[in-house]
């Protein structure tokens, strides 16, 4: 199966992708997290909430941007019903709670968007000493998605097949790295040819702080976790209708980037010559999370609201596979998905 607007482009914006997938939206519980104002996040709810979804389900951690997003939705559409969920992905505590608090809400999932994320230049660390853009940016979401994923599954019991859905927001920065299974809290150990960054990647990639770190790279690694976590969720939950799409929204100008020097934000504006509003960077996730067009997965990378090729090192199941392993050690946690 293929999208079904093959004439979307980076130009397409989230309200028209909602309007054209109404059917999908109509009468779902949906989740998002990473929730602030003026932000794709803050975009995706509202065009979601355009086309009167049973639930919408905001989740982030400031209590401040979750109120001023919500009463901002209800003012433009007052008969939409939504609720909030305080979520930190920089602490497990935190996320476990915010799941708790979902499952008291409600029955059933039809499909959470990953939103969330973090970029910095600089190390921090999650309450569990977790390097922080791959705690926050996969493992919060791994384990949130995974105590949420009852839900998910008795949504997969009444839906069509396929239509259940887990979307991650990735981004073309995961080809910066693959998975450092030997350092991944980049503590400066020694790792295998395969778990270097690409050789070629310009000066500011390669550079490293006094700890030895490279925010960058850090990122890179998160990015590809999280195409990974799709490509395990589809492998092992399609025959049980549920699908996961990771979903690169684009260059756009975000709180994403508010932590990076002159020099970093001048590296990232080099990656790009179109950066889009954030109607238009909500549109990729809108369509991964409702296309009926994709229900049975021709690939698991999206971008400009068409499928795309991940790096090779985020497009592998026995990586996928690993990561898994892994994601679960880090969180105390086995998971039969």
């Amino acid at each position: 199966m293929a999208p079904t607007h093959p004439e979307w482009n980076q130009e397409t914006g989230g309200k028209e992708v909602a309007a054209a997938f109404a059917d999908q939206i109509r009468e779902k519980n949906v989740l998002i997290t990473g929730i602030s104002p003026d932000s794709i996040g803050s975009s995706m709810a509202s065009s979601i909430a355009s086309q009167s979804p049973a639930l919408l389900i905001l989740a982030s951690r400031t209590p401040s941007n979750l109120n001023n997003v919500a009463q901002s939705i209800r003012d433009e559409y007052p008969t939409v019903n939504i609720r909030t969920v305080l979520l930190d992905l920089m602490s497990q505590e935190s996320v476990k709670k915010a799941a708790e608090a979902v499952l008291q809400l409600i029955d059933k999932l039809d499909v959470i968007i990953n939103n969330a994320g973090i970029m910095t230049p600089n190390k921090v660390w999650t309450v569990e000493k977790i390097e922080g853009q791959f705690g926050a940016n996969h493992i919060g979401h791994f384990l949130f998605t995974n105590i949420l994923m009852p839900l998910l599954k008795n949504s997969a019991t009444q839906n069509t097949p396929g239509s259940t859905r887990v979307v991650n927001l990735t981004s073309l920065g995961h080809r910066l790295s693959p998975i450092r299974f030997h350092d991944y809290n980049f503590e400066g150990k020694e790792i295998p040819d395969d778990e270097h960054p690409p050789s070629n990647l310009p000066l500011i990639f390669q550079a490293k702080g006094e700890d030895g770190y490279n925010g960058y790279i850090a990122y890179g690694q998160a990015k590809a976790a999280n195409v990974l976590f799709s490509v395990y969720l589809t492998q092992k939950l399609k025959e049980k209708g549920i699908v996961s799409y990771a979903v690169h929204p684009g260059s756009i100008w975000t709180g994403l980037s508010r932590d990076l020097d002159s020099e970093g934000q001048a590296a990232i504006k080099a990656t790009s010559t179109f950066w889009k509003n954030h109607d238009q960077g909500a549109a990729t996730a809108l369509v991964a999370a409702f296309d009926p067009g994709l229900s049975d997965p021709p690939g698991v990378l999206m971008h400009n609201c068409q499928m795309c090729d991940p790096a090779p090192h985020a497009n592998n199941l026995e990586v996928a596979e690993r990561l898994w392993g892994l994601s679960e050690k880090l969180v105390g946690i086995e998971f039969r998905v």
